[in-house]
């Protein structure tokens, strides 16, 4: 017999197992081997490096053009915590070539570099519970791109 404490529990708990698999939902991110991966990331990215297992978030990404010019913001889950990915972005951007313009650890972390006429800013916040250890955004452009401020009327 069911009573309606019973269907209440259960109503409760079907909601929070609804409520987790949402969250633990990683977006459209390129599928295969590692390797097959890596080389898709490598292809769409350039040489901006990620952290040893992150994947692209393709729902979330805006990649306009490929490989070192490409322009637009890619969303990228990392497997690394925060202050983790943190350090592999201020250690091993400048070995590849970056010169680091700004970097500010905080909740919402900020690295900003160049590299010949590209400019990245890179934002590293904490996942949430039951998906990745953090998420990465990474925006990418032109360095000293004509933008022009919308006229006032």
């Amino acid at each position: 017999m069911i009573t309606t404490n019973n269907l209440k529990v259960s109503a409760i708990a079907l909601f929070l197992s609804a409520l987790l698999g949402a969250c633990a939902s990683s977006g459209d991110s390129p599928s295969g081997s590692p390797q097959e991966v890596q080389e898709l990331q490598t292809q769409l990215l350039g040489d901006m490096l990620l952290p040893q297992g992150a994947r692209l978030n393709g729902t979330d990404s805006i990649i306009i053009g490929r490989g070192n010019e490409w322009v637009g913001r890619a969303v990228v889950n990392a497997l690394q915590g925060a202050t983790d990915v943190y350090a592999f972005f201020q250690s091993e951007y400048p070995k590849n070539g970056w010169t680091t313009v700004t970097a500010v650890k905080a909740k919402t972390s900020i690295l900003v570099f160049t590299k010949a006429d590209r400019t990245a800013t890179i934002e590293v916040v904490d996942g949430s519970l039951g998906g990745p250890k953090s998420v990465i955004i990474i925006t990418s452009s032109p360095k000293n791109a004509n933008v022009v401020a919308p006229a006032r009327k």
